[in-house]
């Protein structure tokens, strides 16, 4: 039987992954997330809106 050689393939994988991110923080100073789902600006988003548009609940009046 032949042995699986499963150990160095995944130090190899590591070590890789880990040389890949040590360059990406020498580049940009800092690790990027590249799954990072970014919002539309154009999509109608209600939540934002809705804060947009909040008047305060009571009208102050300093005039004594």
């Amino acid at each position: 039987m032949k042995q699986k050689k499963k150990g160095s393939i995944m130090e190899q994988v590591k070590s890789a992954r880990k040389q890949s991110r040590d360059e990406e923080i020498q580049k940009h100073g800092k690790s990027i997330s590249y799954r990072k789902v970014m919002a539309s600006k154009k999509q109608y988003n209600r939540k934002k809106n809705k804060a947009d548009d909040e008047v305060l609940p009571y009208l102050f009046s300093f005039a004594g």
